[in-house]
């Protein structure tokens, strides 16, 4: 009932960004907020009552008591396990909190099992599998795509990660052997450049829903759509980088300590940890790199788009924004 809610705090808006979402510190910190990986502990009932303070106090009411530290606590949940556009609860594995431990597994499983094309085929697959999860449940959720569109995807990415795999693998047989270690980075990489945007083609295709400085919906552009899948693949290889370039350094440089090489069951483990250690800071670093609220030179947008908006509000609308998705 009403007479229960006390009214929301003067001045305190859930959704305004605690940080400056303009700077890369600012987006940082936000982004070691929503993709703190301990969120994906919290239980479905608690999260369900943090959707619950969220949507109450959008609307302008919280339970009495309410402190700005629980309000904030509720608000962190919900963007680390609600999509932004459509409010749905998105799955575990595709959320970014569990970038983490579930990137942290597979890269680590990656770097170790690198050396026999069976081992190198399953791990990427595996990988694909995880990233096709990931793509289709950050997707910008106003472009719905069909299963058979998932399919294709998953398919074409998982086809080119193993064939970038495979055929690196045979190639470096005869190179230094840090360069083998390197294949399955490349492999991750090419894989997101196929992946991504395979997985998003309905924005593509259709475009993006672009608006105004304040939020009024002005039309689709496809321009802004490939600038935001863009960003996204440039953000995932960065993700992966570190981890995946200079971990294969440091253990190429401990492998050949007698100590290690008493220890070998203890390597993939090894790997896996130091592979955390990269993610735990890399996840949010790598998107945080662009604003999630992208923006568009009106001068960049199809020139059919660009005619309409100006005809409508003249030169009002200098930029237009979107949101690019993870």
């Amino acid at each position: 009932t009403h007479a229960e809610m006390a009214t929301v705090p003067l001045g305190f808006n859930i959704d305004a960004p605690r940080w400056d979402q303009s700077t890369f510190v600012g987006r940082l910190k936000h982004f070691l907020n929503i993709t703190d990986p301990r969120t994906v502990l919290v239980p479905e009932e608690e999260l369900d009552r943090a959707k619950a303070l969220v949507e109450g106090c959008r609307a302008g009411l919280v339970p009495p008591g309410s402190s700005q530290e629980q309000l904030l606590y509720a608000k962190k949940l919900y963007d680390s396990a609600f999509h932004p556009d459509s409010g749905e609860k998105m799955n575990l594995i595709g959320r970014m909190s569990f970038q983490v431990p579930g990137g942290m597994a597979l890269t680590g499983c990656m770097l170790q099992f690198y050396r026999t094309v069976p081992a190198v085929v399953f791990w990427q697959w595996v990988n694909q599998s995880f990233n096709a999860i990931v793509n289709y449940t950050n997707r910008n959720a106003a472009s719905p795509i069909s299963l058979r569109q998932i399919g294709v995807a998953y398919v074409t990415a998982t086809g080119t990660a193993l064939a970038t795999a495979v055929g690196l693998n045979l190639y470096t047989k005869r190179a230094p052997p840090l360069l083998a270690r390197w294949v399955p980075f490349a492999a991750v990489a090419a894989a997101n450049c196929v992946n991504i945007p395979m997985m998003r083609q309905q924005e593509i295709i259709n475009g993006v829903t672009v608006t105004d400085g304040d939020n009024n919906e002005l039309g689709c552009s496809r321009r802004a759509a490939v600038k935001g899948i863009a960003q996204v693949v440039v953000s995932r290889i960065t993700m992966a980088a570190p981890g995946m370039i200079i971990l294969p350094i440091i253990m190429e440089r401990l492998e050949k300590f007698p100590f290690m090489q008493r220890i070998r069951v203890l390597h993939g483990p090894l790997q896996v940890l130091l592979c955390g250690g990269f993610l735990l800071f890399m996840v949010p670093a790598a998107c945080a790199l662009f604003p999630q609220r992208c923006c568009l030179a009106l001068a960049d947008l199809e020139p059919e788009l660009r005619d309409s908006i100006v005809a409508k509000h003249g030169d009002k609308v200098p930029y237009v924004y979107f949101n690019k998705g993870l």
